[in-house]
């Protein structure tokens, strides 16, 4: 559905630059593959004056009010607390006006998004209100008035601007400008332009180095320790999904923010707080102020366990840390550790990895290996291990080349292994493992190893 709403917006606009307006009726390209509305608020006939707005029901006059009050309450914490607000500049609907080669990504409970070229080069994010989406459809199916339900549904993305103009870290995709249209209502018609970033894919994931995997969980971990000590207080994700976080230049980050919550539960007893999950369930305090001791946080911490780090983070993982990894899973599927110790945990684990000092005591290897400085070897496809930076050939992170020689050795394929200055998020160097001794060429920033046995009777 999504693929021919984007097909048929790009048919439209091939070769040409679109209006600012057609830019705000983006909304509008999900009605291709869903059924229109019902009735209420229509457009009058060509020329003729529009009709005046018809009275709202009480239901969606409180709704709007409720929603319009938590706004309020919002941008006055945003405004009030410390730190850094993000720059008041960034893009508006000038640069909205010049933007090319718009293309429908998708649309959900409440938004569309679009992909957008900017017209001085770069692409973002484009999010405007689903008029079509389910928020707006049942809305319409209680109230009949859709110019009043969709009115609602903005003020989610109003929220989500909001938060995302206070809310600065690495790993919350960063708000480059709004734009509200030309109607001068800024309830209205609002376009926020997003850093560009692509799904996030599980199962890829999965299929990817443990070092990156780990990469992944810690970035995560790094975000819920700043959404718990927050400007705005600790900041629960309602919505906590993978479908909800983007990959931007290898790093993870959280896109949808309309769900997110600044307010910790009310209480007057501790049975008042039960944590409540599909298949767990965990009692809290209820504090001397009336308020759940740490839901938000714990909520964030359990619902990463469950989604990220009980698949990204045991497998293969080297065997020294397993234990350290167990304790993490453990204590975060328990809650026994906050957000906190949780963070304090992956750091050791990174510092034990970065350091070498994981490495169990084994015996040299690397006294097998004759080495030869300024070569390395024609890249070309080879043998292949798992998990492997290369899907042509066995490319490992490893913390030295006495690490690489013992891999090296355990491996029948392999014959040579090479070092260059390739290095991982980590630091720590790339090898490539190779089954013969292949052609080699000057490379004054690598190093070739080759097994002692291998070289007896070649002419290097």
């Amino acid at each position: 559905m999504a693929a021919a709403a984007a097909a048929a917006a790009g048919g439209a606009r091939r070769g040409a630059r679109l209006s600012l307006a057609a830019l705000l009726a983006l909304p509008a390209l999900a009605l291709l593959a869903l059924r229109a509305l019902p009735a209420g608020g229509g457009e009058g006939r060509p020329g003729s004056p529009p009709p005046p707005p018809l009275p709202l029901p009480p239901g969606l006059r409180e709704e709007l009010r409720q929603r319009r009050r938590d706004l309020r309450r919002l941008a006055a914490a945003a405004a009030g607390g410390g730190g850094e607000e993000a720059a008041a500049g960034g893009l508006g609907c000038g640069d909205l006006s010049l933007a090319t080669d718009v293309s429908v990504l998708g649309w959900g409970f409440t938004k569309v998004v679009a992909r957008a070229a900017l017209a001085g080069g770069g692409a973002v994010a484009l999010k405007s209100v689903h008029g079509a989406g389910r928020e707006v459809r049942q809305c319409v199916q209680r109230y009949g008035a859709p110019a009043g339900c969709r009115r609602l549904a903005a003020y989610k993305l109003l929220k989500e601007v909001t938060l995302l103009r206070r809310l600065q870290h690495p790993g919350i995709v960063q708000l480059r400008g709004q734009c509200s249209g030309d109607s001068g209502d800024p309830e209205t018609g609002v376009t926020a332009m997003l850093e560009l970033g692509s799904p996030l894919e599980m199962i890829q994931l999965l299929q990817t180095p443990w070092e990156e995997r780990f990469k992944i969980c810690l970035s995560l971990v790094k975000l819920l320790f700043y959404l718990a000590h927050s400007p705005l207080g600790s900041i629960v994700l309602l919505d906590f999904q993978p479908r909800q976080f983007v990959m931007v230049d290898g790093n993870l980050k959280v896109t949808d923010m309309d769900d997110a919550s600044t307010e910790e539960l009310s209480c007057k007893e501790d049975n008042d707080c039960t944590l409540d999950f599909p298949t767990k369930s965990f009692p809290l305090k209820c504090s001397a102020v009336g308020k759940c001791e740490g839901i938000n946080e714990k909520k964030n911490l359990f619902n990463a366990y469950r989604y990220f780090f009980t698949y990204l983070l045991p497998h293969s993982a080297p065997s020294a840390l397993r234990p350290f990894l167990s304790d993490i899973l453990n204590a975060t599927g328990d809650l026994r550790y906050g957000i906190n110790e949780t963070l304090k945990a992956f750091e050791k684990v990174l510092h034990l990895y970065k350091s070498g000092l994981y490495l169990q005591k084994r015996p040299l290897h690397l006294k097998d290996y004759i080495s030869l400085k300024g070569f390395r070897a024609v890249e070309g496809e080879d043998y292949k291990c798992w998990p492997s930076y290369s899907h042509l050939g066995c490319l490992l992170s490893v913390h030295s080349a006495e690490e690489a020689a013992a891999i090296c050795s355990s491996q029948s394929q392999c014959q040579s292994f090479i070092l260059t200055q390739r290095r991982t998020w980590t630091g720590r160097p790339l090898a490539s493992f190779q089954s013969s001794l292949a052609d080699l060429i000057p490379d004054a920033n690598a190093v070739v190893y080759i097994k002692r046995s291998a070289s007896s009777g070649e002419r290097l």
